[in-house]
């Protein structure tokens, strides 16, 4: 990629998928040239067959095609190997440490849900998240349970605060805007 600037094309199926790009040419000095695809199903298809040469996604969606050998993971973008893919490396790994998307999932309610509501709401959720058969599931599907402390309204709340403090000054310098 840096021999050949703006020849990698990365797909950008969504704008997760574009901000993901614009920091890994931020981390790693390269340029890419971005081609937009109306989700992940299509842009998994160009990429097998060879009309695309990156693309982000969450394991869920990559796990099938990297486990029948169709297509290279190159790298975890998570701080730390996922249980459901432990012979990916992470970005670290890899040599671009900065470089991390990790996507995620959270459980909200209405404002103004009474709070013996989402107590009740959030106990029971944190009750199937440690089933064992509900982790292998996940496993299985390429998908992390999070952690403990993130298992909650506070955890998520910082969590999220986080995501935002982190991708909000690349959102704004890129000039990307809502689709």
């Amino acid at each position: 990629m840096k021999a050949n600037p703006g020849e990698a094309k990365f797909v950008n199926q969504n704008a997760a998928a574009q901000i993901s790009g614009l920091l890994l040419q931020q981390q790693t000095g390269t340029k890419v040239t971005f081609i937009p695809y109306r989700g992940a199903g299509p842009a998994m298809t160009d990429l097998l067959s060879g009309q695309v040469d990156l693309l982000v996604v969450q394991g869920a969606v990559s796990l099938p095609q990297v486990r029948a050998g169709t297509i290279k993971a190159i790298s975890n973008l998570s701080p730390q190997r996922s249980a459901s893919m432990p012979d990916i490396p992470t970005s670290a790994e890899g040599g671009v440490p900065g470089f991390l998307m990790s996507g995620w999932f959270g459980f909200y309610a209405p404002k103004g849900t009474p709070k013996d509501a989402i107590a009740k709401l959030n106990g029971a959720m944190k009750q199937a998240l440690a089933d064992p058969t509900v982790k292998a599931r996940f496993t299985e599907l390429g998908l992390d349970v999070a952690s403990s402390e993130q298992q909650t309204p506070e955890g998520l709340a910082k969590f999220q605060q986080a995501e935002i403090d982190k991708w909000w000054p690349i959102i704004k310098s890129s000039g990307v805007k809502p689709e």
